[in-house]
């Protein structure tokens, strides 16, 4: 919108249209008394000076930034303190932020799920969205904000298909872990070593050998192991057992 020219009268079908916005949105902007026109004709339609158009300008800067109307009206009052208003619309748009990358991360999820799973009917799709759902709030119970920050940005950095490949060492180790259990394989013996460091392996590329992540990891683990295993496929308490007994003989 170019700047008013000095003197100039806008009607309000004039002032919509070079402000990018409907006439309906000029009405209620008056109606609350946000941006009220200077004059009105004898038939009673809205006339706007240049000082009504300034202060168009700032309303409509001010709604970039998000900002409620009630807000901007309180602000451009005097009534609160712009530093306290953009403070507390800066925390508002962290927490927004979060939301949306941890619905990003959600939709990612269930993608990929659906994409190796062409044939999921909308029942099994709702159950797969409860059961994601489930998982996100309990890993919430167990990492800080920070913690959980830390798991984004590596996943962001690792990149989808390394956390496919991941995710595809997991599917292929725990069958095989399963195995040696069933055939009596001594914890001790190369072959259940080999499947020791292959798990340490996989849990590196979660935790990155951060101490706190690892603990918190356990602790996730152990409260919720017969959920975990019922609904998620493992691991189990005695492939963890195995597992456990394999690496102290390393």
């Amino acid at each position: 919108m170019d700047e008013p020219e000095s003197g100039r009268m806008w009607k309000v079908g004039e002032l919509a249209t070079e402000a990018g916005l409907t006439v309906r949105t000029l009405h209620h902007y008056d109606r609350i008394g946000l941006v009220c026109p200077a004059q009105r004709t004898y038939s009673g339609h809205r006339l706007y000076a240049e000082a009504d158009v300034r202060r168009l300008y700032q309303v409509m800067a001010l709604r970039q930034l998000g900002l409620r109307l009630d807000t901007i009206t309180e602000l451009m009052a005097g009534a609160v303190d712009v530093t306290q208003v953009l403070a507390a619309h800066q925390d508002f748009l962290a927490a927004q932020l979060t939301a949306i990358q941890d619905l990003h991360a959600l939709v990612s999820a269930l993608t990929a799920t659906t994409e190796s799973r062409p044939a999921t009917s909308a029942e099994n799709f709702l159950e797969l969205i409860r059961r994601t759902v489930m998982v996100d709030d309990t890993v919430k119970k167990y990492f800080s904000e920070n913690q959980l920050a830390q798991l984004a940005a590596r996943r962001e950095e690792h990149g989808d298909e390394q956390v496919r490949r991941i995710e595809s060492g997991w599917a292929e180790l725990i069958p095989k872990v399963d195995a040696a259990i069933e055939s009596g394989v001594d914890p001790s013996s190369p072959e259940a070593r080999a499947l020791a460091a292959r798990w340490m392996e996989l849990l590196e590329g979660f935790h990155g050998g951060d101490a706190s992540l690892r603990e918190n990891l356990y602790r996730m683990q152990a409260d919720n192991a017969d959920r975990i295993e019922s609904e998620f496929g493992g691991p189990s308490p005695a492939q963890i057992e195995f597992i456990k007994a394999a690496n102290a003989s390393r």
